[in-house]
């Protein structure tokens, strides 16, 4: 989408050769900047880089690409659906982690949950029983290093800021 454009300027379908626009996604076949042959880029409406670029076929003559169809442009939804997927699992995996301790009173929960603000980033390490209960919440720097080992230390140390 050109940054002019607002999701309303855009037609609902196109099918041509080389450009599909369907069910919130576009796919357009290029010249492939890396070689002599062609890519094709799927792009997620609102976005404004692609979510997949990959080699595309060469059509019968070995000139020009061959055109996009409804088969090929389904599976490359789907493909860029995935990627699209895998990348937010990461991203949750990298901005949430948790760690379980086993103490005398039972198995808690500790959870680093990091806040990535542009200027100021922060998180919250939070203690939660067996239960599901948060026990505990506080504060820390969003590179503070959560292990079963610092986990074990804030709770021993009962919950008090770590480095505070």
């Amino acid at each position: 989408m050109h940054p002019d454009e607002t999701a309303d300027d855009l037609p609902t379908r196109i099918t041509e050769d080389r450009l599909w626009r369907d069910d919130g996604w576009t796919a357009r076949v290029i010249k492939n900047p890396d070689d002599d042959g062609w890519a094709v880029e799927m792009l997620k409406d609102g976005e404004s880089e692609p979510a997949l670029v990959g080699p595309w076929t060469m059509g019968r003559d070995k000139k020009n690409p061959k055109p996009l169809d409804p088969s090929a442009f389904n599976t490359l939804v789907k493909t860029a659906s995935e990627v699209l997927r895998r990348h937010e699992q990461q991203l949750h995996a990298t901005l949430h982690k948790r760690v379980t301790v086993s103490t005398d009173t039972g198995r808690i929960e500790v959870r680093l949950d990091i806040v990535p603000d542009e200027y100021e980033p922060y998180a919250h390490l939070s203690a939660f029983d067996e239960f599901g209960d948060e026990i505990a919440r506080v504060r820390v720097r969003p590179d503070f290093k959560l292990n079963a080992k610092s986990a074990g230390a804030w709770i021993a140390d009962e919950y008090s800021r770590p480095g505070g």
